[in-house]
């Protein structure tokens, strides 16, 4: 960490991760802060899916720690990486189109209307209201000005504010970390804007945030850190405002010159 950067939310450090004879992950150290977009960035194969799924409880690390605020923290399933306030949004987002959008942002947590205590909870009624209200505040959090109702249908709603609901859920989810999957991957030129303004909205409430995507345009407009991986390793972390695509693409095909990394 450079000069005057913010304190690290959640920092991993020597992270390895193997299958079978392929090194995914050679001793990996990343960090991101609140109200921080980290950029991870690197040719297919370098190693940032796996990354994020070990970020995400998906894939347990064969070696490393993990700290929440410097403090150790294991994370070796899903259930462990969300009690520590970490969520993934998926490229394909995993949304329901025959449902509304609250209930999106409530599925698997819906909430349930009091004095049916007795009933086991699959049994209890849902309150509408209460999911609404809940699903409402997410929205207005994000200030997603584009979605005319919490009530629309996921199915009719644009590739824009799918992501933006995606997104929403995340944050939702009592999460202080949201990693980004290609959130503009296959938008048009408008709803990769909505998104982008979601990203910039998103680490506005103080989320650690990092954002994976192949589009440097994108890269450059919404973060303030760029961390490049090849082949399973660091290569350098830079301050956005101090680098340039061309040394970022050098330094994701060719690593660096000198063999020592930048750090920002």
């Amino acid at each position: 960490m450079g000069r005057g950067a913010p304190p690290a939310h959640l920092r991993v450090s020597g992270i390895h991760k193997r299958f079978g004879g392929v090194h995914a992950l050679r001793g990996i150290d990343f960090e991101v802060a609140r109200g921080e977009v980290m950029a991870l960035v690197g040719d297919n194969g370098a190693g940032k899916s796996t990354l994020m799924k070990v970020l995400a409880g998906a894939y347990a690390a064969d070696e490393g720690q993990f700290f929440i605020d410097e403090l150790p923290v294991s994370i070796n399933s899903p259930q462990d990486a969300t009690a520590q306030g970490i969520q993934i949004v998926y490229q394909d987002l995993a949304l329901c189109e025959n449902l509304d959008v609250a209930a999106n942002l409530s599925l698997g947590a819906e909430p349930v209307k009091p004095g049916w205590g007795f009933l086991p909870r699959p049994l209890r009624p849902i309150d509408d209201l209460a999911m609404e209200l809940k699903a409402q505040k997410a929205i207005d959090r994000l200030q997603v000005r584009t979605l005319s109702s919490v009530r629309a249908k996921v199915g009719g709603l644009s590739g824009g504010q799918r992501q933006a609901i995606a997104i929403a859920r995340a944050v939702g989810a009592d999460s202080s970390v949201v990693m980004l999957d290609e959130p503009t991957a296959a938008l048009g030129v408008a709803q990769t804007r909505q998104v982008l303004d979601v990203v910039k909205r998103l680490r506005d409430t103080g989320h650690a945030v990092i954002y994976i995507s192949h589009n440097m345009r994108d890269i450059f407009e919404v973060s303030d850190r760029i961390c490049v991986l090849r082949h399973g390793a660091n290569v350098a972390t830079w301050n956005a405002c101090e680098t340039t695509t061309d040394e970022i693409v050098v330094a994701m095909t060719r690593g660096l010159d000198d063999g020592a990394p930048h750090a920002a």
